[in-house]
């Protein structure tokens, strides 16, 4: 199966749970094959449980949900290990984090100690539970949603935190047409059972040819003039990280094959920067106090910088 059949499978699969949302889907493939993690944020509503629990079984994954909340503690997560009278000892009990598709809902409801223990496993990959150390399943994706019109009793994310989401999703309200469609499948109950669209050893296949996707060194240059661009701007109190740019490239190599090609092009750096590079910009107060977003000055530079050809 290639990137093409794989996406256009995906998408078709997940239709009989949810309408529309074809560029979250994608994006979440995304972050999928590159191994990423993903921030979605919406408001209240807009279904962001449901096409994270959805997409999990179209990918033939398990699925963990974790709502976060501010009694939350790093053992209910990650797990404890505690002495069973029944055979009589020590034994792990695993927490909901050993799943390969985490749902981290609402992760800024949380004491920031609860919040760094997850994604210092996003980091490493692995917990360590009373000194033992437990890999995590693979692949790993979490998705951790934030409310953004709640500002009481939330701790926001440090930079930090937040640079080590390669996406950030954001789902607004439906189109007329889609909302149209849904209380239209709603009234008539016209929803199915998602089915797997691949098995486990097709998706780490699938990874595998992400890895194998050519990038020119014209194209690398222009993701690093783009991530550059970001550190000079007047705009910004601080730019891109090293570790965004290395998402911006893993992230257009994935949507590359997801097009069904086997090598990067501009356009795909262009499309891929905005949900890569714009949650991890910090305005300096005086731009923001104009109105003017991250993304504002992420188009102004991908506008001015010169594209390879």
């Amino acid at each position: 199966m290639d990137g093409k059949t794989f996406i256009t499978n995906l998408k078709r699969e997940l239709s009989k749970a949810v309408v529309g949302k074809g560029d979250v889907i994608e994006l979440l493939a995304i972050a999928l094959l590159t191994e990423g993690h993903v921030l979605l944020e919406g408001i209240p509503g807009v279904a962001k449980t449901t096409v994270a629990k959805a997409f999990a079984s179209a990918t033939g994954l398990t699925f963990s949900r974790i709502q976060f909340t501010p009694d939350l503690l790093p053992a209910d997560i990650l797990g404890v290990r505690y002495y069973d009278q029944k055979v009589k000892d020590w034994v792990v009990k695993m927490g909901p984090i050993f799943a390969n598709v985490v749902l981290a809902d609402e992760i800024n409801r949380a004491q920031p100690k609860t919040q760094s223990a997850l994604l210092e496993a996003m980091q490493e990959r692995q917990v360590t539970i009373e000194g033992e150390t437990h890999l995590l399943p693979r692949p790993f994706l979490v998705i951790a949603t934030m409310n953004p019109l709640e500002q009481e009793g939330v701790y926001p994310l440090p930079e930090a935190q937040i640079d080590r989401f390669m996406l950030k999703v954001e789902m607004g309200y439906p189109s007329r047409e889609e909302e149209l469609a849904l209380l239209r499948r709603k009234s008539t109950n016209d929803f199915g059972n998602v089915q797997p669209v691949v098995d486990r050893n097709e998706m780490f296949k699938l990874m595998e040819e992400v890895q194998e996707v050519t990038v020119s060194d014209e194209v690398i240059e222009y993701i690093y003039a783009l991530i550059s661009a970001t550190r000079s701007d007047e705009r910004l109190l601080f730019g891109a990280s090293p570790r965004a740019g290395e998402h911006l490239l893993y992230a257009a190599k994935a949507k590359a094959f997801l097009d069904g090609r086997d090598y990067v092009i501009p356009d795909d750096v262009k499309k891929m920067t905005l949900p890569v590079l714009a949650h991890r910009l910090v305005l300096r107060v005086d731009y923001e106090l104009e109105g003017i977003k991250p993304k504002d000055v992420l188009l102004d530079i991908i506008k001015r910088t010169p594209v390879p050809v």
